[in-house]
Order: structure tokens, then C-alpha cells, then sequence
């Protein structure tokens, strides 16, 4: 019996996992630090009180019901100990014939030390959960306070990333500001905070079409979000947001949307690391130098596509594009059979932007409007796991969308995190 031990289980765990599922003599074993399978792109939705965490999570026990050579083990890496082909994790030891790494990215804060302690990131359903108690513990804080400066400071909010999650994030604050916070606070009269966008970059969702950076311009300035653009966030002190152009910006509530850096991995050569922490892999996700062990989905690097000399872009197609080819490549190589090497098929990336309105681009072409957000929520119900969470998902959209209203907006748990 061959043991393959996956480390990670997002889209590229996933995939690999399903891929491997009912192989004769094969026991695939998957680690992981939650019990349950989550959909990060929709993580936004659940931070500003839109769906339940639940529509876009999943058990993997549940999940691994009915597939005899699958288990899975709760625990967080440690350490890899490649010698003798074992791995330490906080619950004990686990060998392994073949070991996996998928554990993707975590937040990147550049060395910033006060951004580290006080800015509140989006990668992770308790970091979503805890943004929005933070974000309905400010509101409550605001209706009680007579004091204006403070109010806006309770008020405003500043979103630092340029990218698809900056995007939204920014869009659906701005409906709630426009459609909810009237409602529930009647006691703020029209005072409402201002909405900062602000990226580095010069351009609103770099790697996308011109026509997809306009729109979301476009549809964020009339929602009245103020976009920063070119200038970076550089200190967070006092609830004074400092940018790199010297201005600051009186808030309580700095979302850090910004940058990721590779999950670390102890044990390996300090040479396997590449940009960004990612580690090197050849061309069938092998680390670069190191037998037995492969590495997939954002925690990898592979510079070996002639499309992506480059490397490929994190996103969640190359992760399970990579973790479905790794699973017939590893039985291929149990069974010594030659392996096929990963070549990306990109299927294109989209954003929604506001209710109504996403920008679309796929390869052979880009779209906005109605029509672009209609496919933006085909395409978001498809790859969550499970009918039920589907379903829920669908309803529970068709209900906020219709209504302005969702009934989401709970205080369960808050407690301080700085």
C-alpha cells in the first residue's frame, strides 16, 4: 500500500484528493489545521454580512464519506523531515511514500509590524467572521458617541489592495452604506463614513482587461468609494492610516486585501524558495531537487509552462488544474508509467463589482454589466461543495439581491484579537 500524505486542503488538495479517491492500493491521507473545506473568493461576502460561512464551507469528513482508501487527520504542519520521508505536525508524526504540499499562501504584511497587529486581513473564515464584528461593533460604537470625529473615524473605512478582493470588498461596502446602514441606524441621521480604496498599483485590477480596470473605476466612484491609486499604505498609528504620499486617514477599521506571501514549510533547503516563498517545482510539480515530495497551487512555483516563463498566477483554476494532473501523474509513477507536464489552460478571471454589475474577461474576449454578473454567479455556485450549501448559496443570493436587506448582520463571538 502506497501512503501519499497531501498537506492543505483548498482547491489544489481537493482536486488531488477527488483524483486519487477509489485508486486500488493507494491510501491518501489529507492534513489540514480546519475540518472543513472553504471557498476563499466569496470569503468578502461573509466579512460584510451577505451569506452565512456555512454556504461556502464543507465538512471533509462529510466530504470523505464513502471513499475507503481516503482519512483525514486534523492537525497543522510543523516540520518536513524528507531523510526518512516523515512529517511532524502539533498532533504527532506521519509517514509517507509521497508528500504533497498545498497549503497555499497566508497574508503578507511586508514587515510592517503595526499593519500586523492592528489591520484586519480576509484569508481565512474566522479572519471574515471577525471583520464583521469588528465592522458591527464600530456602527453600534458610532450610534452611541456624540462626538463627530470619532463617529467618523467608527465610520470610515480604508481597503488596501487594488486587486479582485480590494474590488469587492469596496463595492459591497459601498451598497451597504447606500442600502443598509440607513436602515438599521436611523440614529446616524445621513452621517455615513467615508469608503478608501487604495492600491499601489496604477490601475484598479492590474492583471485584467482595460476595459474591465474602467468599469470597476466606474461603478466603485459612483458608489461613492474615494480611490487612492499609486500611493501605498505605509504605517497604521493612533487609528491614522499613513500613506506612502504623507497623507493620513482618521479610521478604526483598516482591511488589509494587499498581498500574500507562501505558507512556510520548515525542513526544506532554503534553495527550493523562490519568489515570494513559493517553492520551485519542475514540470509535473516536483520541488526542484528533493525526491517524493511535490508541491501544488499557490504555494508553488513552476517556471517551466512557455506560457508562464514566469510562473503561473495564483488563482484557484491553476490550483486545480494542478491538483487534478498530479493525481494521474502520481498513479502513472506508482505504476511506473511516464507523467505528463502541467501546462495551464487559462479559463479567464472576473470581479463583481456592485449589485448588477461584474467585469468578466475570458479568452476570447471581455464583458461588463448585467450579463458579466450573471455569469459571475454561475461560475462562484459551481465549484462549492455540496448541493445543499448550492442551494442555500443561490437562495440566500436571490434573497439579499432582492430585498437590499440580508438578515445576516449578527455579533456571535466578538472578541478582541490586538
Amino acid at each position: 500500500m502506497t501512503r501519499i500524505v497531501i498537506v492543505g486542503g483548498g482547491f489544489a488538495g481537493i482536486n488531488l484528493v477527488k483524483g486519487l479517491a477509489g485508486k486500488k492500493d493507494i491510501e491518501v491521507v489529507l492534513v489540514d489545521k480546519n475540518n472543513y473545506h472553504f471557498f476563499p473568493p466569496l470569503l468578502y461576502q461573509v466579512a460584510t454580512a451577505f451569506i452565512e460561512p456555512s454556504n461556502i464551507t464543507y465538512p471533509f469528513r462529510k466530504m470523505f464519506q464513502g471513499k475507503q482508501n481516503v482519512r483525514f487527520y486534523y492537525g497543522t504542519l510543523l516540520s518536513v523531515h524528507e531523510e526518512d520521508r516523515h512529517i511532524i505536525t502539533d498532533g504527532g508524526r506521519l509517514d509517507y511514500d509521497f508528500l504533497v504540499l498545498a497549503m497555499g499562501t497566508e497574508t503578507n504584511f511586508y514587515g510592517l509590524e503595526n499593519l500586523k497587529k492592528k489591520a484586519l486581513p480576509i484569508k481565512t473564515i474566522d479572519d471574515a467572521l471577525h471583520l464583521r464584528n469588528h465592522l458591527l461593533m464600530n456602527m453600534e460604537k458610532a450610534v452611541k458617541t456624540t462626538n463627530l470625529q470619532e463617529r467618523a473615524k467608527l465610520l470610515n473605512l480604508v481597503i488596501a489592495g487594488g486587486g479582485p478582493t480590494g474590488v469587492e470588498l469596496a463595492g459591497m461596502a459601498g451598497e451597504m452604506s447606500k442600502n443598509i446602514l440607513r436602515k438599521d441606524y436611523p440614529e446616524l441621521g445621513e452621517t455615513a463614513g467615508n469608503i478608501y480604496l487604495v492600491g499601489s498599483g496604477d490601475k484598479l485590477l492590474g492583471p485584467m482587461s482595460k476595459q474591465a480596470q474602467q468599469e470597476s473605476h466606474k461603478q466603485l466612484f459612483k458608489l461613492g468609494v474615494q480611490i487612492k491609486l499609486g500611493v501605498a499604505v505605509k504605517d497604521y498609528i493612533n487609528d491614522e492610516v499613513i500613506l506612502s504620499n504623507g497623507e493620513k486617514i482618521s479610521t478604526c477599521s483598516l482591511i488589509w486585501a494587499s498581498g500574500v506571501v507562501a505558507a512556510e514549510v520548515q525542513g526544506l533547503p532554503e534553495e527550493s524558495r523562490g519568489r515570494g516563498g513559493r517553492l520551485k517545482v519542475d514540470e509535473y510539480n516536483g520541488i526542484s531537487g528533493i525526491d517524493r515530495i511535490f508541491a501544488i497551487g499557490d504555494l508553488c512555483c513552476q517556471y517551466t509552462d512557455k506560457n508562464y516563463p514566469d510562473g503561473h498566477p495564483q488563482l484557484a483554476q491553476v490550483a486545480i488544474q494542478q491538483g487534478k494532473l498530479l493525481a494521474a501523474n502520481l498513479v502513472n509513477l506508482i505504476d511506473e508509467k511516464r507523467m505528463k507536464p502541467f501546462n495551464y489552460l487559462n479559463k479567464g478571471s472576473m470581479a463583481i463589482i456592485t449589485k448588477y454589475q461584474a467585469v468578466v474577461d475570458l479568452p476570447f474576449g471581455s464583458f461588463t454589466g448585467y450579463f458579466a454578473w450573471l455569469t459571475w454567479l454561475f461560475v462562484h455556485i459551481i465549484p462549492i461543495a455540496g448541493f445543499r450549501n448550492k442551494a442555500k448559496l443561490a437562495y440566500n443570493w436571490f434573497w439579499s439581491f432582492l430585498t437590499n436587506n440580508p438578515n445576516l448582520r449578527l455579533i456571535i463571538g466578538a472578541k478582541k484579537r490586538h
